[in-house]
């Protein structure tokens, strides 16, 4: 799985999505995701993990073995 793959995957939930990804083993299947987005906002951290986790539900069952997810709404982003 390239990043490309997995943050067009992202955008599809979330449009307005920006993705940045990090492989963090070299192999592409353990991966730190970083996404800043409107529908984050006023959301709890669950809710906000439960979005990323739809949007990469079927590599989350195969070409993705972990995820670390750090995920803003626009206003909290730095």
């Amino acid at each position: 799985m390239t990043p490309d793959q997995i943050a067009a995957k992202v955008r599809a939930a979330l449009p307005d999505a920006e993705v940045a990804l990090e492989d963090l083993t070299g192999t592409k299947d353990h991966w730190k995701i970083r996404v800043v987005s409107t529908a984050f906002a006023g959301k709890s951290l669950m809710a906000r993990h439960r979005l990323i986790n739809a949007a990469l539900a079927d590599e989350l069952k195969g070409p993705i073995h972990a995820l670390t997810m750090e995920l803003h709404a626009p206003d909290e982003a730095r």
